[in-house]
Order: C-alpha cells, then sequence, then structure tokens
C-alpha cells in the first residue's frame, strides 16, 4: 500500500476558493508577491492559485529574540516515526472530546497509539507508543493532500482499517473510564529549575521511583484492593523518595520547599473527575460549543479516507522532527503530565486570525515563513510545516475552557507575562515531498473544516504530554544544561 508519495492520483477535485482570505490579509498578515500576474480565480475544476506564492519571492521575515544569560539552549529530540502505523481519524479528543469524526477532516498521528474522541488520562496513560524512547505523548495535525486533475483513485489506507483500529480503542476508553484512578501531584514540575550537578543523578532515580510506585499502586487499586490500604502506604514511599531528592539538592543548593506537600495521593473514578485543574483529564472543560456540536450529525470518512471537501491522496510525511526547545531568556520548568497545548485554529474564519500562526515554508528557506499561503518551493527543497507551540505555562492548570489560557506565547522577546514560567517548546516540523509540479499548479493543499475551504491559514497541530516524570526530567535536563540529546 502506497500512500506517502509517488502517483499523487485521486478520485475527485479539491475546491480552493479564496473565502477566508480577505480576512487574513485585512489584519496585515505576512506580505508577499505573487509569481506573476493577478492571482487565478477560484474555479470548480482546480484549486485557487492564488492561495500559493514562490518561496523566492518572500523577504525573510523571522526575527529570533536574543539570548539572555540564563537562556536555555538545549534541545532533545523524539524519535515517534512518521505515522508508519497509519493511524487516522478525523477526531480531537482535546478541542471536541467524545464528538466522534468531530474535526471534520483527517488528523495524522504519531506517538500514543489509542488517540481517538474517547480518548482520556486513564487510557493515554495505558496505551502504548510509536515513540522509541517509551513517551506516550500524543502528536496530532491534520493531513496534507495532494489533488491532481487525474481521474484515478486516491491510494489512501482503507477507512475500514482505521474505523476498526478506532472501535478497538474506544472500547478500551471507555473501560479505562469506567475504573478508578490513583492520581498523585506531579512532582518534577515543582522541582527548582536549576539543580546542582552532583544532585542530577538523585533526581533522575526519584523521579524514575515515583513513577513507579504510582503504576504499582494503581495496578492494586484496579485490582480490587482498598483504595485507603493501597494511599497510605504510597504516601510513605512517595515522602522518602521526595525527601532523598530534596536531600540531595540541599546537599549543593538551597533545599526546596513544599515538596513534602506533594506525597500524599487520591483516588478518582467515573464519579469524580475533578475538573478544576485538569486532575482527571480536562475532557469536561470542553470548548464552548461542543455539547451542541455533538448531537449534530458529523460526516464519516468514506471508503478511501476521504471526508466532504478533503479529497485526495494522504501524504505521509517525509521526515517528522518533534523537538523541545528552551527558553531564550530563562531555565524551563518541566511539563505537567497530561498537560494539553494547541497550536494554531482550524476555525480562523469564525474565530478570526488572533490564534493562526506562520506554518508554511521550504526546507532551506526557514528565515521565511508564510501564514495565510502555501509555498512554491525551489527545485531541491521541500514543502515544510513549521509548529511551534505556546510555551508559558500557568503553574497550575493542564487545560483550560478554550484550551489555550493555561498556556500562552512568550511575548517577542521570548519572556512570559507575570504568573506564568517558562516550560520547554514543542516544535513539530513536517517535511513533506510535494513534486515541484504539483505546488506550481496548486495542486495540494492541507485537510480543513468545510467552511475553511483549505485555507493555509488554518493550519494546526495539537499535544498532550504523557511522559513519564523521569522521561521529562531528562528533556528538562537537556535542554537547561545547553545540550543536544536525541532518544
Amino acid at each position: 500500500m502506497r500512500y506517502d508519495m509517488g502517483r499523487h492520483r485521486i478520485s475527485r477535485r479539491t475546491k480552493l476558493t479564496t473565502g477566508a482570505i480577505g480576512l487574513v490579509l485585512a489584519v496585515g498578515a505576512v506580505v508577499v508577491n505573487a509569481t506573476a500576474g493577478d492571482p487565478a480565480p477560484a474555479s470548480a475544476d482546480g484549486a485557487d492559485k492564488s492561495l500559493f506564492v514562490d518561496i523566492l519571492t518572500v523577504a525573510p521575515n523571522v526575527k529570533k529574540p536574543t539570548p539572555q544569560r540564563k537562556a536555555s539552549k538545549g534541545t532533545f529530540t523524539v524519535d515517534c516515526g512518521r505515522n508508519e502505523n497509519g493511524h487516522f481519524n478525523p477526531d480531537n479528543f482535546i478541542a471536541q472530546p467524545g464528538v466522534r469524526n468531530g474535526a471534520q477532516h483527517l488528523h495524522d498521528y504519531v506517538g500514543n497509539l489509542s488517540t481517538n474522541a474517547d480518548s482520556n488520562n486513564r487510557s493515554l496513560a495505558r496505551a502504548g507508543t510509536t515513540c522509541k524512547n517509551g513517551d506516550k505523548s500524543t502528536y496530532f495535525w491534520p493531513v496534507l493532500r495532494i489533488n491532481t486533475e487525474e481521474a484515478e483513485p486516491a491510494e489512501n489506507p482503507p477507512a475500514e482499517e482505521q474505523k476498526a483500529q478506532r472501535k478497538q480503542a474506544q472500547a478500551a476508553d471507555q473501560q479505562a473510564k469506567a475504573e478508578p484512578r490513583v492520581d498523585c501531584p506531579d512532582v518534577a514540575s515543582q522541582l527548582p529549575d536549576e539543580i546542582p550537578e552532583p544532585a542530577q543523578a538523585a533526581v533522575e532515580t526519584e523521579l524514575g521511583n515515583l513513577d513507579g510506585q504510582l503504576d504499582a499502586a494503581e495496578q492494586k487499586v484496579q485490582g480490587g484492593e482498598d483504595p485507603a490500604a493501597v494511599l497510605e502506604p504510597l504516601k510513605g514511599e512517595r515522602a522518602a523518595a521526595i525527601d532523598r531528592m530534596a536531600n540531595a539538592i540541599d546537599a549543593e543548593a538551597d533545599k526546596p520547599q513544599n515538596l513534602a506537600e506533594l506525597a500524599p495521593c487520591g483516588v478518582k473514578d467515573q464519579n469524580n473527575p475533578g475538573v478544576a485543574n485538569g486532575d482527571e483529564n480536562s475532557d469536561n472543560a470542553q470548548a464552548e460549543g461542543t455539547e451542541q456540536e455533538a448531537k449534530q450529525p458529523q460526516p464519516e470518512e468514506n471508503d478511501n479516507n476521504e471526508l466532504e471537501g478533503n479529497e485526495g491522496e494522504i501524504q505521509r510525511p517525509e521526515k517528522v522532527d518533534l523537538t523541545f526547545r528552551g527558553s531564550p531568556v530563562t531555565r524551563v520548568t518541566a511539563m505537567p503530565r497530561f498537560l494539553r497545548i494547541l497550536y494554531g485554529d482550524a476555525k480562523v474564519t469564525t474565530n478570526g486570525p488572533k490564534n493562526a500562526r506562520d506554518s508554511w515554508t521550504c526546507s532551506g528557506f526557514e528565515d521565511r515563513v508564510l501564514m495565510n499561503k502555501y509555498p512554491i518551493c525551489p527545485e531541491g527543497s521541500k514543502v515544510v510545516r513549521l509548529h511551534d507551540f505556546p510555551s508559558c505555562w500557568d503553574g497550575k492548570n493542564i487545560d483550560s475552557a478554550n484550551h489555550r489560557d493555561h498556556i500562552v506565547f512568550p511575548d517577542q522577546n521570548g519572556r512570559c507575562a507575570r504568573g506564568f514560567r517558562a516550560v520547554p517548546q514543542l516544535r513539530i516540523t513536517l517535511t513533506y515531498n510535494v513534486p515541484r509540479a504539483v505546488q506550481v499548479a496548486g495542486q495540494y493543499a492541507v485537510d480543513s473544516f468545510p467552511e475553511e475551504e483549505h485555507n493555509p491559514l488554518s493550519d494546526h497541530d495539537d499535544f498532550a504530554n504523557v511522559m513519564s516524570q523521569r522521561i521529562m526530567w531528562r528533556l528538562v535536563n537537556c535542554v537547561n544544561r545547553n545540550k543536544i540529546c536525541q532518544e
């Protein structure tokens, strides 16, 4: 089965129009020059070529903040593959929890193997992963398709396979929701930003012990043991591990305060979800309108994994790069487990361009990034989607009602607003081998909601952190110590 490159055949033509572009131009987005002449008008039998621009006509526009003395300059790259296992679905458990086909466009997944509309903290924590280092985080974005004028069917993965996988995952999700879950405060995100070198190994070891203690306690509770009989010894084990960690730091620097308060844990079940700080999973903190949307019939994928308005051959990225970076201003703090982060806005026509981001460029031209145009790259250069996630966390919540207020972008100088702290910034780089003739003809586009009509400004990305505390600590330690790490 081939659906990442090759003949680029499709069964129907995607109709791209400029309906959403006027909004973008009105707010002064990146100014670009057309390749030649006036933009081609929208037509029923091809893509609107005004959505495409020669990258060579775009002036460099990327400005990087000047690194300060305490900047964290390291990087931590996770190898999670490029969706070789064919994990696709039109769900979004963060923005539209429980709404199957709620995205109305197909998502491409790496990392967590179970992600679908019904995913929750329990199911994500139990699932397998494509990441080589065991990171169970979920990373997903809308697929890119090629839509040529040939009439032969696209070679997409059969939708039946995806629906069967999703049905199996959803059954596991529902079972997970019904079972109790041991809930413990996150320790890694409460540690000091700077840990002395001699204490590094002890901190990593004890965070690993905390991960293991939690897993063992949850197995006992789910196996039917009395929660009270499990939680009391767990509290003692955690207190001892936290104390060893604090003493190791105290031997070289100031002892962290209030860590002992993180030792007690609780048990949550389906009748006690806990939503205030997302302790259970924020699936109940839905975006406005989600409940109403859930009642509406959602479009199903056809047998060729196409949805209404989203047709053509799916392009698997030639390369998926998942890299966490530091702050140009300060050290970074660990992300809490189950933190949700959105990049961009899938409904920019409805919501306006406030949350839209510059996403599109070409390999070798990353100093010029487009917001509202698809790039036409020179020979030898490839189409790139560049997604830099927000990285200033409020220090308390793993989610918020609009899925944005709890984690925001730094200012143009790289500083977080008062009350927010810097966490590692995730950059997802997706590189595609789109033939140049297809680019020039305006025959590739990102999947979108129908009303977006494939507006490149609607490009978006989603991430939920399901790393163990030990992996997250390795990430933070690497970034803060200015190392280049790959796992």
